[in-house]
């Protein structure tokens, strides 16, 4: 990548006229071989970008390996999405240097982010400010993160964090329901959140099939997290079946 990131991403969504597909690729459940391949499957089926790390990667050398492979291999944007100062590794395009808005522990609000922002720096990461929001509870991000986890059914509570996001001048919201979540972040929170955030909102945890997908692009998200459904099957099938959906509503 040479352009900024940022402006990758906004331009696929005037090209697509639809949402973007991003897949997370978990250092710790997938090995190099299969990341690598991972990533060119999911490329050539359509997905915008490459989102690696998660909640309970700490294994920082084994991150760095799989990043560096995957530079190699594709041409979409490889982001980072750090659960720790561990997350921070060189090689990939850009961070999504996220602050932990509902977490309950300062350190994942603002000082992980202190102590990660040289490394940025020094390895020349684009830095992509996000606010980071779990919705519910019972999910390593929430146990990890200390989050006091947004209530499915309070999307005004959603939408308030959001707007708080946007006034701190923060461009990307990411509404996390959760690796291997029993639910998906519901229409009407992504509706509320969509209504005040002018920015770019991401959404992920509990997609697992076509239906949910669409109804999720079409409450207003940029972008939708797929990780742990690949991680349990490794199969593509469903993933392009997404990918379809996704692309069948126009913005």
């Amino acid at each position: 990548m040479t352009d900024s990131v940022e402006s990758y991403l906004k331009s696929e969504l005037k090209k697509k006229k639809s949402a973007l597909l991003f897949v997370l690729i978990d250092s710790e459940v997938s090995n190099i071989k299969s990341s690598v391949k991972l990533a060119k499957d999911v490329e050539r089926i359509g997905a915008s970008a490459i989102l690696v790390g998660g909640s309970s990667a700490t294994n920082q050398m084994e991150m760095a390996e799989v990043v560096k492979n995957l530079k190699k291999a594709v041409k979409i944007p490889k982001i980072l999405f750090p659960g720790n100062v561990t997350g921070v590794v060189p090689e990939a395009d850009a961070i999504l240097f996220s602050s932990l808005l509902n977490s309950e522990n300062p350190y994942f609000i603002s000082q992980a982010q202190a102590l990660a922002a040289p490394s940025v720096l020094k390895f020349g990461l684009e830095p992509l400010p996000t606010a980071y929001l779990v919705i519910g509870e019972g999910t390593s991000a929430w146990f990890v993160g200390s989050a006091r986890g947004i209530p499915f059914d309070k999307p005004k509570i959603a939408a308030a964090y959001s707007l708080a996001a946007q006034f701190l001048g923060m461009r990307f919201v990411y509404l996390e329901a959760g690796s291997g979540a029993v639910s998906s972040v519901k229409p009407e929170m992504i509706k509320t959140v969509r209504k005040v955030f002018k920015g770019f909102l991401i959404v992920g945890g509990g997609i697992k099939d076509p239906d949910t997908a669409k109804k999720i692009v079409s409450a207003g998200a940029d972008a939708i997290v797929i990780g742990t459904l690949l991680e349990k099957n490794g199969s593509l099938k469903n993933l392009t079946a997404i990918a379809k959906a996704i692309r069948s509503v126009k913005k």
